[in-house]
């Protein structure tokens, strides 16, 4: 079964918009994980817009699935990432200023640097996977890199799902078949939502992980955090 990590930044982002601790992050994270949820995922960014690095310590203790920082791999991320040793580190190619990830690894120019950050992971004993677009070269440099998994930037799939999902779907199943020809593993996100995560699945049976943050939130106004979960993992099965 495909996992379901979800990504608590927009729980901080209402708290932020106050101050105070309303609502709780530390319970936001046991209670997805207390309602299905298989792994817990934070991004926190050089401003702290949202989730906060005092968050990531925070929630470490509390994590009994697993635990993924995303991240621009500069040295303040890296610090945090050996303080936690989260089970993956997602690197993001996102500058600060950024509202978004919107892009993926240019695998090929930044070979050399991407090789030597993931050789750091590894040796901590850090499953990696680096955020990249759908495109095959991409998906070969990454091999070469050295990365565990990618992770498969799927906005342009929700934007054309409703136009043609078959067409939307078509480059990520190329790209999914290269990448485990190669032996990478294969997580997806961004935009994936209950009206298109099913299909998504179906047409890439064998993916392992999906990290959902927005959608998921903004559902649960309306359906609850518990049920929204449960309705995101059966979409999944």
């Amino acid at each position: 079964m495909t996992k379901l990590s979800v990504n608590i930044n927009k729980f901080a982002t209402l708290r932020n918009s106050r101050g105070g601790n309303n609502p709780d992050i530390v319970k936001a994270a046991v209670d997805a994980q207390r309602f299905g949820a298989q792994g817990i995922t934070v991004h926190p960014r050089p401003d702290e817009r949202h989730i906060t690095y005092q968050d990531v310590l925070d929630i470490k203790p509390v994590i009994t699935t697993e635990f993924n920082i995303e991240g621009y791999p500069d040295e303040r991320y890296m610090g945090l990432v050996r303080k936690v040793l989260p089970d993956q580190a997602t690197l993001v190619p996102d500058p600060p200023d950024v509202l978004t990830s919107n892009t993926g690894w240019d695998t090929i120019h930044n070979a050399d640097h991407l090789t030597s950050i993931i050789a750091e992971l590894k040796s901590m004993g850090i499953r990696t996977s680096i955020f990249i677009d759908p495109v095959e070269e991409m998906i070969e440099g990454a091999a070469m890199v050295g990365t565990d998994r990618i992770e498969l930037y799927t906005e342009p799939y929700a934007e054309n799902y409703s136009i043609d999902r078959e067409e939307a779907v078509s480059a990520y199943v190329r790209c999914a078949e290269l990448g485990k020809k190669l032996g990478l593993g294969l997580n997806a996100g961004h935009d994936l939502s209950l009206e298109n995560l099913a299909f998504f699945k179906k047409s890439i049976p064998y993916l392992d992980e999906v990290s959902i943050g927005h959608a998921l939130i903004c559902d649960s106004i309306y359906l609850g955090f518990e049920n929204t979960i449960q309705l995101y993992l059966n979409q999944l099965r």
